[in-house]
């Protein structure tokens, strides 16, 4: 079925095709850095102390498990943690906050090594020709990963400006083939046939109170492998939007505000996410697990909800074709920062 298309749905919104740099010389936003891609081109050239947050985050999932690593700078705390799901439901969680240390990321997604070494966690993130290789090694838990980018494989990146001074490039890419196992309590957990990995690479300004939703499913849906990659809330209004569907590697991208319907007195319910102008979204997520997180330190706070399950529904994609994405995996999420 082919569906017409608003194309003034990104009129306002350039797509990049050339290196770029983040920020000016005063360590302000870029005006030509605003904007999305289809690989990352940003150069996040950060300066100043105080609201500068950067993150790799990768969450590698299996028909019934799921491995989620952050490594984060939130510039006067590093923070690092590791989420892992088991079959029966049961959660492993190992985290490390660590006041006034700073953590060596690269200013270009991909561009070099992510390392952690804190007490007796060791993280690392080393990119190669045709992927990422992880390892995690903790007490509670290893895992030895290998995610694999498929050539000419397309991630949306964009940058979202609130202001000059608070702004943030975000790379979100799922749909990656991925090999290894978890070891946890003594048994292996595979992930192979029907696994796949998503990345969350993160950088800018962020104002001090933020509230966001993220949606996100990898997996094949009537013999084609499909992504869906939706935000909310902290982009609205800002002309940048980070959804986008991508379709045996190629993305599609949809600069349009989505309007997410879920009940927060029952996070089990399902979620809706719709594109209420063009129609280009339409879908439902049905939640399996709930995953609550929350931390209070005074003037810094974080309140996660986290639902992981599958997804219903449709996308169009850039020539108007409808695609179904019933029966991918993924997870939707609320969260509140004070940071």
């Amino acid at each position: 079925m082919t569906l017409s298309r608003d194309n003034d749905e990104v009129a306002g919104l350039q797509e990049i095709t050339v290196p770029v740099l983040l920020c000016d010389a005063r360590g302000h936003l870029n005006p030509r850095a605003v904007g999305w891609t289809r690989q990352p081109l940003h150069t996040a050239n950060l300066r100043g102390r105080g609201r500068n947050k950067r993150w790799e985050y990768w969450a590698v999932s299996a028909p019934d498990h799921l491995l989620a690593v952050t490594v984060s700078d939130l510039d006067y705390a590093a923070l690092h943690a590791v989420y892992f799901l088991a079959p029966d439901r049961t959660e492993k969680v190992i985290s490390r906050l660590v006041p006034l240390a700073r953590v060596a990321l690269p200013s270009r997604c991909g561009a070099g090594p992510v390392r952690v070494r804190v007490k007796d966690l060791a993280i690392d993130m080393d990119p190669h020709a045709g992927g990422v290789r992880m390892r995690i090694s903790s007490p509670e838990l290893t895992a030895d990963v290998e995610i694999t980018r498929p050539g000419g494989h397309e991630a949306l990146g964009v940058v979202v400006p609130w202001s000059a001074a608070r702004f943030q490039y975000t790379v979100k890419e799922n749909t990656l083939p991925v090999r290894g196992s978890v070891v946890a309590d003594g048994r292996t957990f595979a992930f192979g046939d029907d696994s796949w990995a998503t990345l969350d690479h993160g950088r800018g300004r962020w104002p001090y109170r933020v509230t966001w939703n993220w949606g996100s499913g990898s997996g094949v849906a009537g013999g084609r492998t499909v992504g869906l990659q939706l935000g909310g809330r902290w982009t609205d209004g800002t002309g940048s939007t980070e959804n986008a569907l991508s379709v045996d590697g190629r993305l599609h991208y949809v600069g349009e505000d989505l309007d997410w319907a879920y009940d927060t007195d029952d996070w089990m319910r399902p979620w809706r996410v719709h594109a209420p102008r063009s129609g280009r979204v339409d879908v439902t997520f049905t939640p399996r697990h709930v995953r609550s997180d929350r931390v209070n330190l005074g003037i810094l706070a974080n309140d996660t909800k986290q639902v992981f399950g599958t997804w219903s529904g449709t996308m169009v994609d850039d020539d108007g074709q409808l695609i179904h994405v019933d029966g991918i995996r993924g997870w939707a999420e609320q969260v509140v920062n004070r940071w």
